[in-house]
């Protein structure tokens, strides 16, 4: 091969869907190229999908190319310098590859102004202002994924060495400097996850990301003095740092970018930076303080107990039902909603009793994967696919999985839920079973299963497994699938 891999598979992308002329941006997350095109019809989606490399294509308001882990970011990095700007910039109609006369200056340039005309023009006409909201909570949340990742696992390293600190196992000051750094590193992200959502938020709903981390950064009550506290309207107690977590600190941030566009429109310019910042702190200040923070928190609240109430009445069912949907969840994109949810139930009770559960989903394909890599072992391209996504399945990571493997395939996808669902059904049968963090799933959740029930999160791991593995070999199998055939 003459050029490195990512950059074959970006110009192969892009041959596809009609050329950089085509793209008006490019972002990725964790395993998705996500490409908004101009003209939707110009691109060849069945072609697209034949690329050596993509292992999935999903066509929402955004083209998402799944290429899986690690390779996502590089491809997306080559799309974005064959534009000639920097990723997550708007490209330029007239956008030709690196090294054409266009230049990088002109580029910029061109962006900027065709920015705001091409925003919402694009958009599929069938978006739904729900869709468009869980999008939106999607895309907040999902550039903290790998921080997420790397906290969540550090999370349960300290848990770990905690509990051999306690048992007697380890032993001595360093250990407890070393626990506490760990710590100190990992709380970056959960002690201040309020000001880093604020700042996404404001991105996503056109706020001054700055201002949205200010708001987000008033929900911690910094200052804020036990003998003189700010209290609550409608019950009369103190107001808690935090109280109704980051919900209300998207709903706030939601509120400050509409005060925010509406002052931009009457200010004069000479004044505009200084009285817009002003008035869109102070109203949304006061408004998140006295009217979002203990709404919220009632919401919050009555979400706990919901989903309490739901799991210890339900227990295996219910364990069943939300281990089954979830890949579907995961398929049409809305598994972020969950995230707020999760850190809510961990700032409230200390862990979350959901992921464990909804984790069972990516076992529930890796068992699948494994009945087709055995029946379908004389489908050499099938079987490479499995070889390459496998891995990180095990790991958690689903999608290359999902796009890749069992759902183009349409019987394996729903023999994968039906894995999940034995495995959710075995977890919410035990009860209690929770993630101190959000982390990976699959085997690195090991690690952040509280109160020594890690063992009933393997059991559930190895259910969903033996499930998805049993109900894909017998009956999810498709006979074309199991044809010989050769990589081209």
């Amino acid at each position: 091969m003459t050029m490195a891999k990512e950059k074959e598979l970006a110009l192969e992308i892009l041959d596809t869907i009609g050329g950089i002329q085509n793209v008006e941006l490019v972002t990725h997350c964790m395993t998705r190229v996500r490409l908004t095109l101009r003209d939707e019809e110009t691109a060849n989606i069945e072609k697209l999908k034949k690329v050596p490399g993509v292992l999935g294509v999903i066509v929402e308001s955004t083209l998402q190319v799944i290429v899986g882990p690690g390779l996502v970011g590089k491809v997306a990095k080559e799309i974005a310098e064959i534009s000639g700007v920097e990723m997550g910039e708007p490209i330029p109609m007239n956008a030709a590859p690196q090294g054409t006369a266009n230049d990088l200056g002109d580029n910029k340039k061109e962006a900027a102004r065709v920015a705001a005309e091409n925003k919402e023009k694009y958009k599929k006409r069938n978006d739904t202002p729900i869709k468009n909201f869980l999008k939106s909570i999607s895309h907040i949340f999902i550039p903290l994924a790998p921080a997420f990742v790397a906290a969540g696992l550090l999370a349960g390293i300290t848990a770990v060495i905690s509990n051999f600190i306690t048992a007697g196992y380890l032993a001595g000051d360093g250990w407890l400097q070393f626990n506490l750094i760990l710590n100190v590193i990992k709380n970056g992200v959960f002690s201040y996850m309020a000001i880093f959502v604020g700042i996404n938020s404001a991105r996503e709903f056109g706020a001054s990301p700055s201002l949205g981390g200010l708001i987000g950064g008033a929900t911690l009550l910094t200052g804020m003095k036990p003998e003189l506290p700010i209290m609550n309207l409608f019950t009369g107690e103190p107001l808690i740092a935090g109280q109704g977590g980051i919900i209300g600190v998207v709903l706030a941030v939601w509120i400050l970018s509409i005060i925010e566009k509406k002052l931009h429109k009457i200010m004069p310019d000479s004044i505009d930076l200084i009285v817009t910042s002003l008035l869109s702190v102070l109203v949304t200040g006061l408004l998140t303080i006295f009217l979002i923070m203990p709404f919220a928190g009632f919401v919050a609240s009555n979400l706990l107990i919901a989903v309490n109430w739901i799991l210890s009445v339900g227990g295996a069912l219910a364990g069943f039902v939300l281990g089954g949907i979830w890949l579907v969840m995961v398929m049409l994109g809305l598994h972020h909603i969950m995230t707020p949810i999760h850190i809510e139930l961990i700032n409230q009770t200390g862990v979350t009793v959901l992921l464990p559960i909804l984790a069972m989903a990516g076992a529930g394909q890796v068992g699948a994967a494994l009945a087709l890599w055995v029946r379908c072992y004389k489908n050499k391209p099938l079987t490479n696919i499995i070889k390459g996504a496998l891995p990180v399945g095990v790991m958690g990571i689903g999608e290359p999985l999902i796009y890749g493997v069992t759902l183009p395939l349409g019987k394996p996808f729903v023999t994968a839920c039906l894995g999940a669902a034995f495995g959710g059904a075995v977890i919410g049968y035990f009860g209690n079973v929770g993630a101190i963090a959000i982390g990976a799933t699959g085997l690195e959740m090991l690690l952040l299963i509280a109160d020594g029930k890690w063992w009933i999160y393997l059991l559930g791991l190895l259910t969903a497994y033996f499930f998805g593995f049993l109900c894909t070999y017998l009956f999810g199998v498709p006979k074309e699938a199991r044809l010989p055939k050769e990589v081209a």
